[in-house]
């Protein structure tokens, strides 16, 4: 290993300077007046929020946390000029297959922690050996200590790049991930970004799969990068295609008129459905409609 591609290992450990600060400044907020109406038809209740503050300031454990996330393996490393740090987590089983957790906003990898032990060891949990997985939980670029965000900015598309380059870093040839929210969008763009290695994908929560932001320049890229850029461009102009069958990859029935109460969206633009595929992508699903945060989603898998 490089220089270049360093991986160290790293350990929570916040200045107790720092956790008196946050205390004394909780302890001097300025509170508004209680309006005569104290629920929450006019937002959060200052009883409520001033009950809040004060479990922070002097009910919250932080060292016992800290020593709860300090149990498991962590490591940092730079990529692109972007710090990462993450969880590693290897499974005693010798063929565990390796998988790639991201988080969604706002949110960390502290949300993965209760299934680490399920999906390292099953067979310590009652499940069967062969499901066994090494896991990384990352910190997408700007959260936790994946700080701070480096020249490149934030995109799915670096994201899901950088989070390629992590697996070949750490020796990993062949590996699966999941994401959910923001984090299903980088998990969704993996397959085109890391065709070669990733053997299937997983989505939950909001749908971010399609791409944020203006279309990639190609100038400058390398032949396989361009390809990859290109097809990246069209599925931003795209979207999802039309509606498939998850069991034979036909066509499926036209999807119904865009409401609220339909297309398995809810207020909010977050849809309850998951979804998991298999990689190199097949088929389609259904079409965005301007308008709307979420769309329909069905499971799908590839030859």
């Amino acid at each position: 290993m490089t220089n270049h591609d360093e991986i160290r290992p790293f350990r929570i450990a916040i200045p107790q300077a720092d956790l008196e600060d946050l205390r004394s400044r909780l302890a001097r907020t300025r509170w508004p007046a209680r309006p005569r109406v104290d629920d929450w038809s006019r937002g959060v209740p200052v009883g409520y929020l001033r009950q809040l503050a004060g479990y922070w300031a002097t009910g919250f454990d932080w060292r016992a946390q800290e020593a709860a996330l300090n149990q498991f393996p962590q490591f940092t490393t730079a990529i692109d000029e972007q710090a990462i740090h993450f969880f590693h987590i290897r499974s005693p089983e010798p063929d565990a297959l390796p998988l790639i957790l991201t988080h969604g906003w706002p949110s960390s990898p502290v949300e993965f922690t209760r299934l680490i032990g399920p999906l390292t060891d099953p067979r310590r949990h009652g499940g069967d050996p062969a499901d066994a997985f090494h896991v990384v939980l990352p910190s997408l670029p700007g959260y936790g200590f994946s700080t701070p965000i480096g020249p490149a900015g934030f995109s799915l598309f670096g994201v899901a790049r950088s989070w390629a380059e992590l697996m070949r870093r750490l020796g990993y040839e062949r590996y699966v991930a999941q994401g959910t929210d923001v984090g299903s969008g980088v998990a969704g763009m993996l397959p085109m970004v890391d065709p070669e290695h990733v053997a299937g994908v997983h989505l939950s929560g909001t749908g971010a799969a399609a791409p944020f932001g203006p279309a990639l320049e190609l100038d400058g890229l390398a032949a396989a990068d361009r390809a990859r850029a290109e097809r990246f461009n069209r599925f931003r102009e795209d979207g999802l295609g039309s509606p498939t069958s998850a069991a034979s990859g036909s066509p499926g029935p036209a999807p119904p008129p865009p409401t609220p109460y339909t297309r398995g969206c809810r207020p909010g633009g977050r849809s309850p459905r998951s979804r998991s595929r298999a990689s190199p992508r097949s088929g389609s699903s259904p079409a965005r409609r301007p308008g709307w945060p979420c769309s329909p989603r069905t499971a799908r898998s590839g030859a």
